[in-house]
């Protein structure tokens, strides 16, 4: 049986380490402390990755093509429709 995000995303949200992940994130209210957070927490190049992908949903939002963007960015048209059916799945209404 293939997992889709959705899956993936409500067996997380159940689960209990990212339960705790999230409650730590909310507690962080200063700028320096979250980057000192992330960085430790997130690969080098996770650190590269989560704000492409931030930029991804902005361009899409902004109506710029998929393939523009994959080419820009430099990542996989996959990873881009990644974000555009997120975006349809009413996610990132706050970007």
């Amino acid at each position: 049986m293939k997992l889709n995000i959705s899956d993936l995303f409500n067996r997380e949200k159940n689960n209990k380490e990212f339960s705790e992940l999230m409650e730590v994130i909310l507690k962080i209210r200063d700028r320096d402390e979250l980057e000192t957070f992330l960085k430790g927490i997130l690969t080098p190049k996770e650190l590269i990755e989560i704000p492409n992908r931030l930029a991804i949903v902005k361009m899409l939002k902004k109506g710029v093509s998929q393939h523009e963007i994959a080419g820009k960015l430099k990542v996989g048209v996959a990873t881009v429709t990644r974000g555009s059916k997120e975006i349809r799945e009413g996610r990132f209404n706050n970007v």
